[in-house]
């Protein structure tokens, strides 16, 4: 589970001003969401090319295709 500070400073990089914690941690649980995607999506490419390491170029494959 990712803290919610972490979250709360992408969202800040990102312009927000004021964010309550019920929204922090919807995002949290989207962005906790997406990355699960990605990395499944990453590690059968990796199986794919016979490698148990996923490597950056996957998690970049992966995100295309997500």
């Amino acid at each position: 589970m990712l803290p919610l500070a972490a979250i709360e400073r992408v969202a800040r990089k990102a312009g927000v001003e004021r964010i309550s914690r019920e929204a922090l941690e919807e995002l949290r649980n989207i962005v906790e969401e997406i990355a699960q995607e990605l990395a499944s999506e990453a590690a059968e490419l990796a199986k794919h090319a016979k490698r148990k390491t996923i490597r950056a170029e996957d998690i970049k494959l992966a995100a295309g295709k997500v």
